[in-house]
């Protein structure tokens, strides 16, 4: 075992003055709001204010997709001085893949599990005012981000530190998860034959769940992200003389109530299908009176089917032909499948489980958890690998001192402008990477 490794936190603690709102953080998270059990997480407990603070460091420096550079930089050497065997930087652009051998094994195919972690920030103004708001006009950690690569720092040091495995723990640091495909990247920059893992897992927070408490499916858990964009051209005219033009913003708006006929008729009522129409652009906001002869709208379509997924896309496309040739107009329809839906396959649904049980007890554990029609680049790597998914309770809901409940620390949902991770579920979101790694692995 190796001597225990300490996170460089003396570059972030002064001037974010976190010190006493991490120690707090670990008191409330040990004061019975959040129940853990297991030997990871009491010693990863151990060092939760670090956590705390290197978490904190990294929502006051957010960065986009492809862009993490300081987050970057800040893991690879958090990843050094925890004693993980190999960093190494650059995959995908921005991505970190760290290394942890475990014991020697006598299998002929040495035995590796993948942990992954988003790391990029989004987009978005941050509201708060707490010392570790972000330090950066328009960009925020507004989905758990920080949260989510603290905790896989902090699955390496306590792996480091024990290695009671056979085989090897990659530790995956993905960049640009929000929309711009960093998953996707990594594997084109070789990702799974450089570190050919077995199986690999990840979590992500969820507000709507409260501490201590973790769901997952054996299925499905997000869907399917395409985007649509249908370009209409008719005939230009003047708004009093619309008999002489062939007006695209009526076959438009049309073909925004048609496509609902998809979902409502034919896709099957057991399954599942979401089409929005999200932004439609026509003519001129000045032009009162002058019909365009083009419009323009864009959306998105949901599926957690492939076959589901084919005849959306099908049924999208002849249906908009037919409104508008219907009008006298002409349509052409953009279909692109942006992220395949993610799914949990049986046996790591199992192993996962399985640890979860013993971390938090099987009465906090939801299984057949309801899938989000929301996506996740994560899968991509699942449709290499098989692998689960998790989702990680934070939400606080404290009483209202009238019968109910209110929103407490961790609440506000991913991607509101106040939205922060909540710190307190750091060491169970660490221990919880950890067991699973150890399960999957032979124990020594």
């Amino acid at each position: 075992m190796r001597a225990p490794a300490t996170l460089d936190t003396t570059a972030l603690t002064d001037p974010l003055n976190v010190a006493s709102d991490a120690a707090a953080a670990t008191s409330t998270a040990r004061g019975g709001q959040l129940r853990a059990s297991g030997r990871a997480f009491a010693q990863i407990a151990q060092f939760h204010p670090e956590l705390t603070a290197f978490r904190r460091d990294l929502h006051a420096h957010p960065e986009l997709g492809f862009e993490e550079v300081y987050t970057s930089s800040r893991v690879a050497h958090a990843l050094k001085l925890c004693g993980v065997d190999e960093v190494h930087t650059g995959i995908g652009k921005t991505g970190v893949v760290a290394v942890i051998r475990g014991q020697p094994t006598a299998a002929a195919v040495r035995p590796m599990v993948g942990l992954r972690a988003d790391m990029d920030a989004l987009p978005m103004t941050e509201h708060n005012e707490f010392g570790w708001k972000s330090g950066k006009p328009g960009l925020m950690h507004g989905c758990g981000h920080d949260g989510h690569t603290t905790m896989l720092v902090g699955a390496a040091r306590y792996l480091a530190e024990t290695r009671r495995f056979a085989g090897d723990v990659v530790l995956v640091f993905q960049p640009a998860e929000e929309g711009r495909g960093g998953a996707h990247a990594m594997i084109q920059d070789g990702l799974f034959e450089r570190f050919p893992v077995q199986s690999i897992y990840a979590m992500h927070n969820w507000p709507a769940m409260r501490p201590g408490t973790i769901g997952i499916n054996p299925g499905p858990m997000m869907a399917a992200a395409d985007r649509i964009t249908i370009e209409i051209t008719g005939k230009g005219g003047h708004g009093a003389h619309a008999y002489l033009a062939v007006d695209p913003v009526l076959v438009a708006a049309h073909l925004i109530t048609a496509l609902q006929s998809i979902v409502s008729r034919n896709v099957r009522a057991m399954d599942n299908a979401v089409i929005s129409v999200c932004a439609m652009q026509a003519g001129d906001l000045g032009a009162m009176s002058v019909i365009p002869g083009s419009a323009t709208l864009v959306g998105t379509v949901r599926t957690f089917k492939p076959e589901v997924q084919s005849l959306v896309e099908r049924r999208l496309t002849e249906l908009c032909s037919a409104v508008a040739q219907g009008f006298g107009a002409s349509a052409t329809v953009k279909y692109e499948r942006i992220y395949p839906a993610t799914i949990n396959s049986p046996a790591e649904y199992t192993l996962a489980t399985a640890v979860a049980d013993q971390l938090v007890g099987a009465e906090n554990v939801v299984r057949n958890l309801q899938p989000s029609m929301g996506s996740e680049d994560f899968s991509f790597m699942l449709q290499l690998k098989p692998g689960a998914y998790l989702r990680l309770g934070q939400g606080e809901q404290l009483p209202d001192g009238q019968g109910g409940t209110v929103g407490g620390v961790g609440s506000y949902f991913l991607h509101h402008s106040c939205y922060d991770f909540n710190d307190s579920v750091l060491p169970l979101g660490a221990a919880l990477l950890s067991g699973i790694a150890e399960r999957a692995l032979p124990q020594v």
